[in-house]
């Protein structure tokens, strides 16, 4: 876990932002949703809005210096180094529709490199934590991901990008040719989770096209810390502002970065 050194947040204080704002989407949960939707983005909800205002709020009187980047309201920005990438609630649309498959997702940068990152499932109360150099966590028990070598025994998961123009029959023609591969694919609605359980061994891989970087900061550095893999699509280095991802076991990566490559 991380040590509070130079004005660094501790594990404890950034573990708590996480289940503080998945205690607000879980009160929120069962009652009417006031529903927006955004253009080319999805929608939002009260909840999303609540869950965010908590977290900006509990950080900049913690740490007021801090920048951070939200999904919903944009950029704060400041000085200190700190940068917090933050996700309120990754998978609106199953929330908004009682499907129990959404989560909070932070990440935490210093001076520009990744520091820490957690992912948190209120519903099941799984709580995905990873801090740079010392391994990823699942509710404090270590996650490593898992040992398949073939894409054809492999568990898969990915997501499509929003556009419903030509942009997303491609995707779909990638999505049914690592089908046909793969033992089976899965399209579960929350990149952040789907990241986890690359980490976790539950996906072997996973890939989409057009995320942000408030649905990656945190499930990238779970993957590494777990001792996976995260490109692009073309397999070089990528960063939480590049638009393809491709994590996997490392096993696997290239049979299937030979597929979703085919994605322009």
């Amino acid at each position: 876990m991380p040590v509070k050194k130079r004005g660094i947040p501790s594990s404890a204080f950034i573990i708590s932002l996480a289940k503080g704002a998945g205690g607000i989407l879980m009160k929120c949960f069962d009652k009417p949703h006031q529903i927006e939707v955004k253009p080319n983005a999805g929608i939002v909800t009260e909840a999303d809005k609540a869950a965010e205002r908590y977290l900006v709020n509990k950080i900049l009187r913690k740490f007021p210096k801090s920048s951070i980047v939200t999904e919903e309201t944009g950029e704060y920005p400041g000085d200190s180094g700190l940068l917090w990438v933050i996700d309120p609630l990754d998978g609106t649309s199953n929330y908004a529709h009682g499907f129990p498959w959404f989560c909070v997702s932070i990440g935490l940068y210093f001076e520009g490199k990744p520091k820490a990152g957690v992912i948190y499932q209120p519903f099941t109360r799984e709580l995905y934590y990873a801090e740079k150099g010392k391994g990823a966590f699942l509710n404090g028990k270590r996650i490593r991901v898992s040992k398949t070598k073939r894409l054809e025994e492999s568990l898969v998961g990915t997501g499509f990008y929003y556009s419903k123009a030509r942009s997303l029959a491609r995707e779909v023609d990638v999505f049914r040719q690592m089908n046909e591969i793969a033992l089976a694919v899965r399209r579960p609605g929350s990149a952040a989770l789907d990241l986890a359980c690359v980490a976790a061994g539950r996906f072997d891989g996973f890939w989409e096209r057009g995320l942000s970087s408030w649905d990656v900061a945190a499930g990238f550095l779970l993957v590494e810390e777990a001792g996976g893999k995260v490109t692009d699509y073309g397999g070089k280095e990528t960063s939480i502002f590049g638009k393809k991802c491709l994590a996997s076991n490392g096993r696997i990566h290239r049979r299937m970065q030979a597929i979703v490559n085919k994605i322009k």
